[in-house]
């Protein structure tokens, strides 16, 4: 049994009592008889292994007497194990320091609250056993709110999952539930919520990769479990490159790739999004590397490669430090991240540079785009969900695809991005574009 762990005390009609979670441990502390033996003593009661190793909970404490501690006076917290009245549960470095006279074993009473214990321990206990497989730990965070999908074993807890997770990480104020489905059911991939806890205020300032961002979340899609594969992806676009971001949102990817120097050619079909996205452009000025747009993301694609070309014609640059950035005629990267449908926008890319085959090699030494496509699939370590997807890009390009090397003909590399549910997997499958595709008639 851990002693640090809270007492159970089950909620009562989902109400949570703050209280309950006093508690005394009784331990042993070793007074020490001169405050400047405390760091030795600490290091060889850590050595024996004598000392408290407790999270959050300092081995030094001031002394139980509050005179005493008024003057400066500290003790050790010992390990439960050792007992004050015990002397054989004495390792022989605190039976030395006794012997010495520089250290005195006594009974120390150590009181532990609400504030103490974490989130998890909260919940663990104010929730029934039944519960505990998928204690609602972990959330979507957008600025001061977080947002919570709760499954309906939960929901009559609701309020009080709010309550922990408020208490819990001080940046948070206000708690949302999800009470619908994103994806193909809501075509910006918004979402009807209720507050569980706090203001009603969805409009938050977010920071990633170096980048600031201000928008309302009840009207755009932001998931800040995406941060590592912003960031996955955003390091392999190379600086002076055209990237093209189909499904662009507020611009995580776009925004910190132009930071770094990428041409980025940035639509989202939200009107919404397109708002923040400017925004976000002029907040961290990278104007010169990212254009947005708002369209539909099946036709955009062809129409950001010819505006590419056709900015590299007439001679559009970045202008930095009197050295001019051209832009390139080819767009090296597209990002498509809408995983519940973006593979079906893969045929959209049939023709994309149709008659312009000189642009690339053999030509020239530019390779076709990569194509960088986020999807759900089944969870699972063989190779089903990767043969699903590269069937399924298949069906829409018509073109044989195995999974592998992007940078091989007819390969797909696919990358586990993250479990969204028990069963299910998000996935980004990378390819380069199929030479019969981007140079097919239109």
């Amino acid at each position: 049994m851990n002693v640090f762990r809270p007492v159970v005390t089950r909620a009562v009609s989902g109400v949570l009592d703050r209280s309950l979670f006093a508690k005394t441990i009784p331990l042993t502390a070793a007074i020490v008889s001169e405050n400047k033996l405390i760091s030795r003593y600490r290091k060889d009661l850590e050595k024996s292994k004598e000392i408290l190793s407790a999270e959050r909970i300092s081995a030094i404490a001031p002394h139980p007497d509050q005179t005493l501690a008024a003057q400066g006076k500290k003790c050790l917290l010992l390990n439960p194990a050792v007992k004050p009245a015990a002397p054989d549960t004495w390792g022989a470095v605190l039976k030395e320091g006794v012997d010495k006279s520089e250290l005195e074993v006594i009974p120390y009473s150590l009181n532990l609250d609400y504030e103490y214990f974490g989130a998890l321990d909260v919940l663990s206990v104010v929730l029934p056993p039944e519960l505990h497989d998928e204690i609602p730990s972990g959330f979507n965070v957008a600025g001061h709110v977080a947002h919570l999908n709760l499954r309906e074993a939960y929901l009559p807890y609701k309020k009080l999952i709010g309550e922990v997770i408020v208490d819990k990480n001080p940046h948070i104020r206000t708690v949302i539930n999800k009470v619908d489905n994103v994806g193909s059911e809501s075509e910006f991939r918004t979402f009807a919520y209720e507050v569980l806890v706090g203001p009603d205020d969805l409009d938050v300032e977010v920071r990633e990769n170096d980048c600031s961002f201000h928008f309302d979340y009840s009207k755009v899609y932001w998931n800040s479990k995406l941060e590592g594969e912003h960031t996955r992806l955003i390091r392999s676009f190379k600086p002076g490159e055209v990237v093209c971001d189909v499904m662009a949102g507020i611009g995580p990817f776009a925004v910190p790739a132009g930071k770094r120097g990428v041409f980025v050619w940035a639509n989202d079909m939200n009107p919404e999004s397109y708002r923040y996205l400017q925004e976000a452009i002029q907040r961290n000025k990278v104007g010169m590397y990212v254009r947005p747009f708002n369209e539909d993301g099946r036709t955009f694609i062809h129409k950001a490669a010819d505006s590419v070309y056709a900015a590299s014609q007439a001679g559009d640059h970045a202008l930095i430090q009197v050295k001019k950035i051209p832009v390139p005629p080819t767009i090296s990267h597209f990002v498509m991240n809408l995983p519940a449908m973006a593979y079906t926008f893969v045929h959209h890319f049939r023709g994309l540079y149709a008659g312009h085959e000189e642009l690339f090699a053999p030509s020239t030494e530019t390779k076709l785009p990569l194509i960088h496509v986020h999807c759900f699939a089944l969870k699972s370590d063989d190779e089903v969900p990767l043969l699903d997807i590269c069937e399924r890009l298949i069906n829409e390009l018509g073109v044989k695809m195995v999974p592998g090397d992007a940078e091989k003909e007819g390969e797909v590399s696919i990358y586990n991005v993250r479990d969204v549910a028990p069963a299910k997997r998000m996935w980004c499958a990378s390819f380069r574009l199929p030479r019969e595709i981007a140079f097919a008639a239109r």
